[in-house]
Formats: C-alpha cells, structure tokens, sequence
C-alpha cells in the first residue's frame, strides 16, 4: 500500500498560497458546523519521525477556534496507562460530539514500534491489530468521524532532517535514540509500516497519505481532505449502520421465567457462610495485587433485588485500598456527548484492583432501548461492541464476573411496598422505579435477550437468586472466589 503510493504533483507557489487560504478559512467555517450538528471527529497524524507532523499541524489549527478542539502528544505511555488495558490511553482522548481531538502519534506509533523492537510477541501483535480494527469501527459506527493521515519522507529526506536538528543546539534535544534507531532500520520498518496501514486500511477509517517533502504542500494536502471528509461526514450522519453477526462463542443461558426463586438460608447458615467465605476473599485480595491481577465485577438486576446490599458484603471482605464501587445513574452531558462506552473506559482498575460496578454498560440494551435514548440500530449493535469490550478486559488479564440479581414480581411489589411505608427507606424508592414495574414484561424480555447474546465464555453471567437475600449474597461471594482461583 505505501510502496504503491504515487506522489501527487503539488500545484506552483502561486496557486498554492490561494488554494491554502481558502482551505484555512473553510475550515474554520466547517467547524462551527460541526459544533452546531455535533459530529465528533478524531484526526489521527502518523508517519516517519521528523516529516514535520507537528508544524504541519500548527498550521492547520492555526484558524480554528481553541475552544472546540485539543491536541494530544501520544508519545511515552505513562506508570497508569501501563497498568490499564492497551486501548484505555485512547479511548479516554476520544472528542466530545461537535469537537475535534488531534493526536500527534497513536496506536500505530505504539504497537509497530513494539513489535520492531521484540517487546511485543507477534501472537500478542496480530491480537492487537484486531484490537485496534475492532475499536477504530466502533468508533465510526457510533457516529464519529476518525481521519488517519500518513506522512511519508524517503529514508534520505529523513536523514537530511535529523542532521539540521542535531547541528542545531537549540533543535538538537528533539532528536531522540528513536528517531536515529528508525533511520538506520528504515527498510525494516518500511515493511511492517505496509504491512500494518494495509491491515488497517478499513472502509469507514481509511489511510491518507501525506507527501510530507514540502511542509505547505503537505498542509493544504491534509486540509483538503479534512475537508472533504467532514463533508461526506455530515451528509451521512443519519444513515443507520450494519448490524455485525456476533462471532465469539456463546454459552447458552436459561431465561428468567425458568429460574427456581425458593431457594434460601437461615439466619445461623448465612452469618457461619458469610465470615467463612469474607474471610477467604480478603485472603485472595492479596493475591491478586501480588500478581497484578485486575477484577472488574459488574451488577445489574431488579429493582430493589438486593443489589446494593450484595455488594456490600463484597467490598466488606476487600482491602479498602484496594477496590472502588462504582454507581453507575444516568449519563452526565460531558459523557452523554461521547461514545456510551467511554464512562466506562474511565472506570477501569488498575492491574490488582477490585472495580465494582453498580449497573454498567448493559443499560444500552435495557433502560437506553426501551425509554427510546437510542436508536434501534444503536442497541442492536451494543451486543456485539459489549462483547468486544469485555474481550479487550479479558485479553488485558481481568477476571470479569457479571452478575443478574434475579426476583419475582411479588417480591418486587412487597419490597417497594414496604420502602413506602418505611420513613427511614423512602429515599430507596422513586416514582420511576413505580413506572418501570409497569413495563415488567418488557424488560424481562430484554434481559433475556441480552443474557442470551451477552453470555460469552470470557465473560458468563451468574444470576443470583435474591428473593432471599441471604442466599444472593453467599452465593455471590463463592461464585467471585472460584473466578478468582480458576484465574490465579
């Protein structure tokens, strides 16, 4: 693919200077319309070191408002980024709709130069090529326009470049061992730069070449295809996206109406069980931050099932250092602005924590899909975008245990019954909870189906029977000790 590429003649000075000021003003215009349409676009600028990336885009930002755009310089990967799954550093730059984020370097630049330098395996390399198509789709499935651009010098203009910094004590201290590493394997990395944009090359984010020789040519070249694209962008912003088939293996799972509900424990049995089974868990705990071992323990349910009293008895046996429950409510307007996963990206333990989440991002295929807060096409897609981010926690060494708190109506009807009654527990029960139990039927049909679509072997559901709340809890702790000891 780079080897194909052909140089484009660029136009004399004359008409240059005119086709760049009218570039530069046009899109100063395209970005108050993308503010007003809010179309979220990630520019990604890639290429040899020292192809003049950074003063190109110096200019290209030159018109633009400051306040609806950023700039980030993916370079060296921080103590916390190393402790959280490849893709986080990314995805948690992804622009609010409306905004522009520019990034000076990106997964690419990380994974080929990992792989060049033997620190990445090719299994774990051609696992994050997956990764990396996977994510750049959902991105664009869910509304965003992402623009790769390339920036191409030959191994002689590279060098040129390199020399005038070093000779130069006031540019010689951009010149790394990295830049002088790639140019004296240019042709090595030559190959597996084709390899990887060939791999890359996706229909929805392709690659753009730049011809970077002459930094005014290689501004207006980027400018016009930003322009175009955000054209393009904005006149197929409403058009719905193809539905993917699921293709990890799925387990099958009993629908609710089927699960027995009678079981319980007396008062002796669950206090015995409870330390018996805390106890043990506290003991893991430290293992699993001796070993760097992520756990991310995710709970949905039926109203008042009991949810919060089970994570109670969890997070009561755990090093308080050491974990984080999360509540999850309604999405703030910064994140309902951006991709519905990226809240939860935010999220994330490090390596040899405990997160809990307190309902997670199965709400886009239960309370988004049947109060109308997406689309259709948007929750019919979740399944399968679910899936690929609870493979990227599994690949990344996490013990994922989801759990569904499982009740009858009548016991539902009898707890609310009694937060009403109950002073001290009235703050427990809203007038939405009252108005979701008159859509019983509907949600328990969208359970069902995403327990049936969701249910993956890297990451099963568990339902707990929580008419008695006893028996939840006990079986709760015992099914996060066996996750943890199978992954340990």
């Amino acid at each position: 693919m780079l080897k194909d590429w052909k140089k484009i003649q660029g136009p004399e000075e004359q008409e240059l200077e005119k086709r760049l000021h009218n570039a530069r003003e046009l899109l100063a215009k395209k970005q108050i319309e993308i503010k007003e349409r809010k179309l979220p676009v990630l520019v990604v600028l890639e290429g040899w070191n020292a192809a003049g990336k950074g003063s190109v885009l110096g200019k290209v930002i030159r018109n633009m408002d400051p306040r609806f755009f950023k700039v980030a310089v993916m370079d060296k990967i921080t103590e916390e980024e190393l402790r959280k799954p490849f893709l986080y550093r990314y995805f948690i730059k992804i622009p609010e709709a409306g905004k522009f984020m520019f990034l000076d370097g990106s997964w690419m630049d990380e994974v080929t130069k990992g792989y060049l330098k033997g620190e990445l395996k090719e299994q774990e390399y051609k696992k994050r090529l997956q990764s990396i198509k996977r994510f750049e789709r959902q991105l664009t499935d869910n509304g965003y326009l992402l623009m790769k651009f390339f920036f191409q010098i030959d191994e002689k203009e590279q060098k040129k470049r390199l020399e005038l910094l070093l000779n130069d004590k006031n540019t010689k201290w951009r010149v790394g061992e990295d830049d002088l590493w790639q140019n004296r394997n240019y042709k090595g990395c030559m190959e597996l730069y084709e390899e990887y944009l060939d791999d890359t090359n996706q229909g929805t984010a392709p690659w753009y070449f730049i011809d970077a020789k002459n930094k005014k040519w290689a501004e207006l070249q980027m400018l016009e295809t930003l322009i175009k694209n955000i054209d393009i962008a904005l006149t197929n912003s409403s058009h719905a996206v193809h539905i993917l088939q699921n293709l990890f293996p799925i387990n099958p799972i009993a629908d609710l109406a089927d699960i027995s509900l009678d079981k319980m424990l007396s008062a002796e049995e669950y206090s015995k069980q409870l330390q018996k089974y805390q106890k043990k868990l506290r003991e893991l705990h430290n293992e699993l931050y001796r070993k760097k071992v992520p756990v991310i323990i995710a709970y949905e349910g039926w109203d008042a099932a009991g949810k919060g009293g089970n994570i109670k008895r969890i997070a009561g046996a755990l090093d308080p250092r050491g974990y984080e429950v999360h509540p999850i409510a309604s999405p703030e307007p910064h994140e309902k602005a951006r991709h519905y996963l990226w809240r939860f990206w935010n999220r994330l333990p490090k390596t040899g924590h405990v997160a809990i989440y307190d309902r997670t991002w199965y709400g886009r295929v239960m309370v988004e899909r049947l109060e109308g807060f997406c689309s259709e096409n948007d929750w019919q897609r979740a399944y399968n975008e679910i899936n690929e981010f609870e493979k990227e926690l599994y690949d990344w060494g996490a013990v994922i245990i989801k759990f569904w708190v499982q009740i009858d109506n009548e016991t539902q009807l009898a707890r609310f019954t009694d937060r009403q009654n109950t002073p001290e527990k009235q703050w427990k029960i809203t007038e939405e909870d009252w108005r979701n139990r008159e859509k019983w039927d509907l949600y328990e049909d969208a359970v069902n189906e995403m327990l049936q679509k969701t249910n993956t072997s890297f990451a099963p559901w568990h339902v707990l029977e929580s008419n008695d709340k006893k028996y939840a809890r006990i079986k709760a702790l015992k099914i996060v000790i066996h996750e943890i000891e199978k992954r340990l």
